[in-house]
């Protein structure tokens, strides 16, 4: 068993599954533009990555709801 600084028994961390825990993964490939502009907003914004295609994939999804539901 693994024990802790002061030697006592770890305890498991029991984690709360919740519903909005990102944990999909996608892998894209992009032209160094794409990506100099990514690192643009990201320095400016003081965001990650992340946050910035995550919130252009729901711009996406937001303008073109009605193609989705024909």
């Amino acid at each position: 068993m693994k024990r802790n600084l002061s030697g006592e028994p770890r305890r498991k961390v029991k984690r709360r599954r919740d519903e909005h825990v990102l944990c999909n993964i996608v892998s894209l490939r992009i032209s160094d533009q794409e990506k100099q502009f990514i690192e643009k907003v990201t320095r400016e914004s003081s965001r990650s990555v992340s946050d910035v295609v995550r919130e252009a994939i729901e711009f996406w999804m937001d303008s073109h709801k009605q193609l989705c539901l024909e």
